[in-house]
């Protein structure tokens, strides 16, 4: 069960071509925990462009943060940034829960969710960027690891942001969201958090900067979670996918503030 559960969690999270079938969408659906466990390998593999800037490729800061940004949407696919889209649009509608929800199920493109995109994919770039100064300024001679290790801990803690949501949320309406939500129940987010903690020293010897990426992932949880449920009725499947991306790029610019000011 806990391997079917991992290989449904990876084929679902990720574009790793491991397979999909029914049992192992099912396994996942019942374990959250494995969200955080599937961060950690997804972080390691989308911090890889990271190396580039290190002798002896030493590649231009500005490619080396397209390549992250290209490497994280390669590995976990674009599915999730439509979540971001609609959120965006719903987010500026002025009407009620039902007419927002409309919006949500709409396959056009608005300005909300235009500028939504936008920013979620310029703070990915810029994060990278930041984290590939602090390798070429740390006086190693290239990127350390504990640049690596926020990537991994931003990784893992917007999983586990995800997972919580799905422990504690309800959906507005059957999908994808009632699919997952309604296969969990509050104290599966014990596990979760328990998996995600240990992500917090992975920027060692500083404590401060994984913690902080971990800390900023949550409270991403609860903002999504607060305005889906006040202005969707719920936590829906488009929530979930948007507060993956959002926390992405919230833990990493927390990560980021925190080794470079404290």
């Amino acid at each position: 069960m806990v391997l079917t559960a991992l290989r449904g969690a990876v084929g679902f999270l990720t574009r790793i071509p491991v397979g999909r079938d029914e049992a192992a969408w099912a396994a996942f659906a019942r374990s959250p925990w494995t969200f955080p466990v599937v961060g950690y390998f997804v972080g390691a593999l989308v911090a890889a462009p990271l190396l580039l800037v290190s002798p002896p490729a030493s590649v231009p800061a500005p490619t080396v943060a397209f390549a992250f940004v290209l490497a994280v949407y390669a590995v976990t696919g674009i599915g999730h940034l439509d979540g971001v889209a609609d959120l965006g649009d719903a987010a500026v509608v002025h009407g009620d829960r039902e007419e927002r929800r409309r919006v949500l199920k709409d396959s056009e493109l608005g300005v909300g969710g235009t500028v939504a995109l936008a920013l979620v994919l310029f703070g990915l770039a810029t994060a990278a960027l930041a984290l590939v100064e602090i390798g070429t300024t740390a006086g190693t001679g290239g990127t350390p690891l504990a640049a690596l290790g926020i990537v991994v801990a931003a990784e893992v803690g917007a999983k586990a942001a995800t997972a919580t949501l799905v422990c504690v949320g309800d959906a507005p309406h059957e999908g994808l969201g009632s699919a997952v939500t309604g296969e969990s129940s509050p104290r599966a987010i014990l596990p979760v958090l328990a998996l995600a903690a240990p992500a917090a020293l992975l920027a060692w010897p500083r404590l401060l900067p994984g913690l902080a990426a971990l800390l900023a992932t949550l409270a991403t949880a609860a903002l999504v979670a607060r305005w889906s449920r006040r202005r969707l009725g719920g936590v829906s499947g488009d929530a979930l996918g948007a507060t993956t991306e959002i926390a992405r790029v919230a833990a990493l610019h927390a990560g980021v503030i925190a080794w470079t000011r404290f």
